[in-house]
This record gives C-alpha cells, structure tokens and sequence, in this order.
C-alpha cells in the first residue's frame, strides 16, 4: 500500500478548527456578552450627575415634552376634527373613515401618549444606571 495523499484531504485538515478551540469559543461569548451587560451599568453608578449636564439628557427631556404635550395636543385636534367634519360627511365609507380618525386620536393622543411618557420616565429613573439624578 501506498501512502497517497490528495491534495485536497490536506488543505482540508490545515483549515479546519480543532474542536477545543470551538468549545472555548461557544463557552467565552456569553462570558463575554454577561461581563458587558453586567459591568457597565455597575460602573456607571458613579457618573449620574454627571450625565444629567449632557445634551443627551436635555434631548431625552424635550423628547419627553413632546410625547407629553405634543402628543394629546395632536390627538385632541384629530379627534375633535373628525368629530367637527363628521355630520357635514354624506358618503358611508368616509364616515367610517372618519369615526375611525376620531377614535385613534383618543386612543393614542389621551391615553398611549401620556402612559407612555410615564412608563418610558419609570425606566429611566429606576432602571437606567445614574438616570434618578436627573430626575426624568
């Protein structure tokens, strides 16, 4: 017998990854990815204040202003609007259209927005590393 070998097997066996090397690998991701969620909020403890003089808090601050004010604003006067247009409207399917307008600018503009705007200041106060320092 002859100890033939293809070229091909060869480069094949020079590629491939030993298996210990893949098992060290699928064990450090997650390793890896739990030192990354759980370290950096830990050291971001001290740096609230800090953050709080940012322009990225003053930009989360008018973002809430905006969802606050903006948003029952926007769905007061759609709702009222389509409750306004509503009697001068002849055509069935406009109507529908209509009390369906009226209902969604409730529901988002008196309800969603002001919910959300105390949901998103809840995680951002007590969740978010730092962030009960400015006070949301």
């Amino acid at each position: 017998m002859t100890d033939e070998t293809h070229p091909s097997t060869d480069a094949s066996l020079e590629n491939e990854t030993p298996r210990w090397q893949t098992r060290l690998i699928i064990r450090l991701i997650p390793a890896l990815a739990a030192f990354t969620l759980f370290v950096a909020p830990a050291a971001a403890q001290s740096s609230g204040q800090a953050f709080c003089n940012t322009d990225m808090a003053q930009t989360i601050q008018n973002v809430f202003t905006i969802i606050q004010f903006g948003g029952p604003m926007l769905g007061g006067v759609l709702a009222l609007g389509a409750t306004v247009g509503l009697p001068f409207v002849r055509r069935s399917d406009w109507k529908k259209e209509l009390k369906e307008i009226r209902n969604q600018g409730l529901v988002w503009g008196v309800i969603v927005a002001p919910l959300g705007t105390q949901i998103l200041s809840f995680i951002l106060n007590n969740v978010v590393a730092g962030g009960n320092a400015c006070a949301f």
